[in-house]
């Protein structure tokens, strides 16, 4: 009996189709994720102020508190009144001190809308450094002019 030797060839596959498939998706993703307006509600009218600038550097522990023009606040996807803001930021306290950071480490971020008073954003304020934070910034639009 007489044996025959094949020899095996490699089938390689065309990964070409797979690399530009892979790209396609990176540039969807990329374009689709605005990562400046992660933490944005469209109800806040934010105002605007020739003053206002964009940040230099992303903020290590940002927490963001929108305020609308009914005087509610908005923080972590809860609509609250300004008194019950305070176990929102006791809760947001605890998770820092997890972290082995303090809330005078975190930067409150306040984006009230135009119309919202002013003495309701002293009240977010005064209600935030109850709860030992001390770094505050308030969000304006750039005015164009």
């Amino acid at each position: 009996m007489r044996l025959r030797h094949r020899t095996a060839t490699m089938a390689e596959g065309d990964m070409t189709p797979m690399i530009d498939m892979t790209f396609q998706l990176i540039a969807f993703f990329m374009v689709l994720i605005n990562f400046s307006e992660a933490d944005v509600n469209e109800r806040i009218k934010l105002p605007s102020s020739a003053l206002a600038k964009p940040p230099d550097a992303p903020l290590e522990h940002p927490i963001f508190l929108q305020l609308t023009r009914e005087g509610t606040v908005l923080i972590g996807g809860d609509e609250v009144a300004v008194p019950a803001l305070k176990s929102h930021l006791v809760r947001e306290a605890q998770v820092l001190e997890l972290k082995k950071k303090s809330p005078a480490d975190a930067m409150i971020i306040i984006r009230a809308d135009a119309d919202a008073k002013t003495g309701v954003v002293q009240e977010v304020v005064q209600v935030c450094q109850e709860t030992r934070f001390e770094r505050f910034a308030l969000r304006a639009k750039e005015d164009a002019d």
